[in-house]
Order: structure tokens, then C-alpha cells, then sequence
């Protein structure tokens, strides 16, 4: 287990969220493998059935689809790992079959709503509170760029270029993109650098862009609390966290008119397929309006 998680971590530069799910599923799996026998010293009798039993077992225990997809996903990244490695002669994970993961659409703000918003925080900052200003930078930088809110909290002041109103992050497996934000962001972002971060920093806050009340670098929950506020004060909208102002720029982009690939950039997805997802969403929005609008609907 120990030459796996470097090999996740090191070799294929997995994230520590990612490889810590990979360890746990394989460790159930060999978990449920060895537990009808007294010792098991070799992976070379791991085959096929094993696989399937263990996912069974999960579905019976009331896994959900995204679970046993991603669990299916883990055993079939450690049997090629363990081929390669010499631990298995032949690889069974090519043959385990496992149910595909649903694919929900995610709710969005409209954008009248994410203005709304936007306003709601910036009104807090009105009064130049270091908290509130940072708060409004926070929302503002989340929905001008539709960046995941690890990345986020991993910003430092050097990845911000306020002449060309961009950053630099830093997203899953350490791939590094530049993302471009707006005039709205690059105010609140000034503002909190200037006037809010200074009463904030402390000996142990170091580059970060983002900080907590005691100086240290912001943590996510702490931003999940700052959309949900700032969400929750627009009449009607839906509870959103981070996530769900990454979906609402991303929509609105589209909405707006830019393409897949630019979007898919913008964002950071590895494959086109996951920013296809949001061409559902625009197309949901468009036969709501439709059915709502239209006299022959």
C-alpha cells in the first residue's frame, strides 16, 4: 500500500483528497478479500470474483452509484498498478464492470440572482470591515472565474496579475492554468488587499491571498460559509456553496456566448465531456423559459 500511494501521489501526481479515497477502497477491498481467509502473504490470487463480490457488498450495504463507480475505478487503478509492478500475473480490473455514475445537472443561480448576490456582499464591505471586504472579494473572485474553491484558498498575492486582470492556479494534479476575472472582482480584490488583509496578517500567514480571522490561510469551510451567506440573502435563490457559482459562471458563459473549449479552459476540466454538462443546463433554462413564455408551450 505503501509503493501505491506513491505511485498516486508521486508518479501520477494525484491530489491528497483523491489518493486518500484510492488508499481507503482498496484497503476495503483487500479488507473483504482476506476475511474469509486465515492469511493471504500474496495479491496473486486477487482475481475477477473478488472484485465483483466486493462491489456487491458495497451496493448491498447502500452505496451509491458515484461510489461504486469511483470504487470500480480505484480497484481498477491498483490491479494495472500491481501488473506492472510484478504483485499480479494477470490483471482482472479491465473486466470489472460497474454502474455508470449518474450525471446530475447542477443548480445554478440566474444571473440576475448572481448580481444580487454580488450586491448583497458588497454592501456588507460598505462599512470597510476587514472580514466583510475579504468575504466580498472572495464571491466576487469565485463567480468572475468559476475557480474550485481548494484553488481558491491557494492563492497567494504573486499568482495575481492586476494589470491583466488574471491568476494563476494551481488545480487537480498540479496543472496550472491563467484565468482571467473582471473589473467587479479586480475592485473588491483591491480593496481587501489594500485596506482588509493588513489587519488580518499575522507572522503565519506567509503569501496567501485569503486569510482567517487569526492570520492564517483561509480555509474552505470557512468560504462554503461566505457563498452561503451571500447566497442566501437573494429572494428565491437556490442554497449554493462554491461549487454552485462555479456552475453559474460557467452557464453564464455560455449563455453569453462562448464556446466549449474556451469554457473547458477557463475551468480547468481535463476532458471536454464534463464541460458538456453545462450545455444541458443552458438547454434545461431554455425550455423553462420556453414553457413559461411561450402561448403554444
Amino acid at each position: 500500500m505503501d509503493e501505491f500511494e506513491r505511485h498516486l501521489g508521486v508518479e501520477r501526481g494525484l491530489s491528497a483528497h483523491t489518493v486518500r479515497a484510492y488508499i481507503g477502497d482498496v484497503v476495503s477491498l483487500l479488507d473483504h478479500w482476506c476475511r474469509d481467509a486465515e492469511e493471504r502473504a500474496e495479491l496473486d490470487g486477487l482475481e475477477l470474483a473478488a472484485l465483483r463480490e466486493w462491489l456487491a457488498a458495497g451496493h448491498s450495504s447502500g452505496a451509491s452509484r458515484a461510489t461504486l463507480a469511483r470504487r470500480a475505478a480505484s480497484a481498477r487503478t491498483f490491479t494495472a498498478w500491481a501488473l506492472r509492478a510484478g504483485h499480479l500475473r494477470v490483471d482482472p480490473g479491465p473486466r470489472l464492470a460497474a454502474p455508470s455514475r449518474q450525471r446530475k445537472l447542477p443548480s445554478v443561480l440566474r444571473a440576475e440572482q448572481a448580481k444580487a448576490a454580488m450586491e448583497a456582499s458588497g454592501s456588507g464591505a460598505e462599512q470597510g470591515d476587514p472580514v466583510a471586504l475579504r468575504d466580498h472579494a472572495v464571491v466576487e473572485l469565485l463567480y468572475a472565474t468559476g475557480i474550485r474553491v481548494s484553488e481558491l484558498c491557494g492563492l497567494d498575492l504573486d499568482d495575481i496579475d492586476h494589470e491583466r486582470r488574471v491568476i494563476r492556479v494551481i488545480g487537480k494534479g498540479d496543472k496550472e492554468r491563467v484565468v482571467p476575472f473582471g473589473v467587479p472582482a479586480d475592485r473588491a480584490l483591491g480593496r481587501w488587499i489594500s485596506a482588509g488583509r493588513p489587519a488580518l496578517v499575522a507572522e503565519t500567514s506567509g503569501a496567501a491571498l485569503f486569510l482567517g480571522v487569526r492570520g492564517g490561510r483561509l480555509d474552505p469551510r470557512a468560504v462554503r460559509r461566505v457563498v452561503h451567506d451571500a447566497v442566501g440573502a437573494v429572494s428565491g435563490a437556490a442554497d449554493l456553496g462554491p461549487h454552485g457559482l462555479r456552475h453559474s459562471a460557467a452557464t453564464h458563459l455560455l449563455e453569453g456566448g462562448a464556446d466549449l473549449r474556451s469554457v473547458q479552459e477557463l475551468l480547468g476540466h481535463a476532458t471536454l465531456a464534463t464541460t458538456q454538462l453545462y450545455t444541458h443546463v443552458t438547454v434545461e433554462r431554455l425550455k423553462a423559459i420556453h414553457d413559461r413564455t411561450h402561448p403554444r408551450s
